[in-house]
Parts: structure tokens; sequence; C-alpha cells
């Protein structure tokens, strides 16, 4: 019979959609995205009874694993490369080297997470299993681009790296899981000391004035912008969220910082 404290343990698990990854080659593909190199130090977000573990074990050399359910970690294996953190990962600090993230992440945590780990400084690359509609949105696989996206793209590229089928979980959630891959670029596609200019086009683009980016820009820069935007291949009608981040970066360096 199940404990009170364990009773507990799982209700916060379904109240926060937390799907164990069952499935082993899901995992394995999983651990084989998320680590690029042998080397790399890997953080692992919610590592549960170690499914992901395992596999990102046989890929690198130093695995920190945060499970924040201390009655988990009785299933994650005894090994010298891992150290088991009984933590919430959204509290800890980034270390001071260059780190990846990886993990099958509650549902209700992924934009919590992804902040996280936008804001780690040294961080190379978050390949986290999340709902599928969540990865498609934020990687722009709708045809459509989410502000965080278009915030973040001079720094940061998205992907839809995969699909899980919801087979692969135990529970069996009702949707399948995507395979988000965020990944700091080698060099900026903005110098950083023109993204504070870069933040303020695009959250001027995505306040809804005018109806369309097009308009939006129309009303802050007049005639210019209609130059500008031709040049940019910009359908005057077309809604902000259709706007390619290509087609930010050619506005923002024709209209200049500002």
């Amino acid at each position: 019979m199940a404990t009170p404290t364990r009773r507990e343990h799982a209700r916060a698990r379904r109240t926060l959609g937390q799907n164990f990854l069952a499935d082993p080659a899901q995992a394995r593909r999983l651990a084989a995205l998320a680590v690029p190199g042998p080397g790399t130090l890997v953080y692992e977000v919610g590592a549960g009874r170690g499914h992901l573990t395992r596999p990102l074990l046989a890929m690198c050399e130093r695995l920190v694993a945060y499970e924040i359910d201390v009655s988990m970690t009785r299933h994650l294996p005894d090994d010298p490369r891992l150290s088991v953190r009984t933590e919430d990962f959204l509290a800890a600090q980034p270390p001071g080297e260059s780190f990846v993230v990886a993990g099958n992440i509650p549902y209700a945590l992924t934009a919590a997470v992804v902040r996280w780990c936008l804001a780690a400084p040294t961080l190379r690359r978050a390949t986290l299993l999340t709902q599928l509609e969540y990865a498609r949105k934020r990687s722009g696989d709708y045809g459509r681009w989410s502000r965080m996206t278009v915030l973040t793209w001079p720094e940061f590229s998205w992907r839809l790296a995969g699909r899980v089928p919801r087979t692969a979980f135990r529970p069996a959630p009702r949707v399948d899981g995507g395979i988000l891959q965020v990944e700091r670029r080698p060099v900026p596609l903005v110098r950083p000391e023109l993204m504070p200019a870069w933040h303020r086009l695009v959250a001027d683009g995505f306040s809804g004035a005018g109806g369309s980016l097009h308009a939006t820009l129309v009303r802050r820069y007049g005639r210019r912008a209609y130059g500008v935007t031709r040049a940019a291949r910009l359908d005057p009608d077309a809604p902000v969220g259709e706007v390619w981040p290509e087609q930010w970066l050619t506005l923002f360096r024709l209209l200049g910082p500002r």
C-alpha cells in the first residue's frame, strides 16, 4: 500500500503533467540529441526513475541530475560520474562553465524551465521533451513564431528535433511529446550592445498597434516603413506571428537601432 508521502508525490506529478519516458529507444534518441560530446557537462531536469539518466550517462562523463522527490532517487544509478541533487532545478545557479540541459520536464513547468535556460549565461544547448504543441509553437513549426522565439532569435536557434508518441510515456498523456532544442549561436546575429534596440523593435511589433507588423511600423516610422517592408518582402496584411525571424532581422538592419 502506498504511503501518504508517496501518494502526495504522485498527485503532485500528475498535477504538473509529469509522465515518465518509459520507451528506452526514445530515451536514447533524446540523449543523443542532447549531448554534443563526451566531455560535456550535462544538467538533467527531473530525473525521476532514471529512464533518461542512464542513456545520458552513456553519452557524457559528467551528469548533474535534479530530482526534488527524494523517494525517486533510489532508482538512479550508482555511478561516480553522476551527481544527484534533491533540489528545485529552477532555484539552481548555472555552472561557471559551458553546459547543456536535458530533460523530460513536467508540462506545467515548461515555460519556467525554458526561461531558466535562456537566462543561464553559460548554457550551450537545451534539449527538452515537452508537449508537442508547445515545441511546434516555439520552433515556428506551425508557420508562426512566438514573441519569445523572435526576441531571442539573434542569440538562440529554436527547432523541433523530433516527435515522441504518447504511448512512449507512463502514464500515457493525452497528447504526443515534442523534442524542443534551443541552442546558443556561436556568433550572435545582433551585436550585444544592439540587443536592447532589437528587444524594443520586437516588443513594438507584437504590441498589436495597427493590426499588423506593417501597420505598426508605419505608425512608428512613417512613409520610410513602406520601402523597408518591401525590401524585407513583408506582406502588409501578414499577422505579426507569421513574420519570419529572418525578415525581422532585415527590418532591424534597414531601420537601424532606435
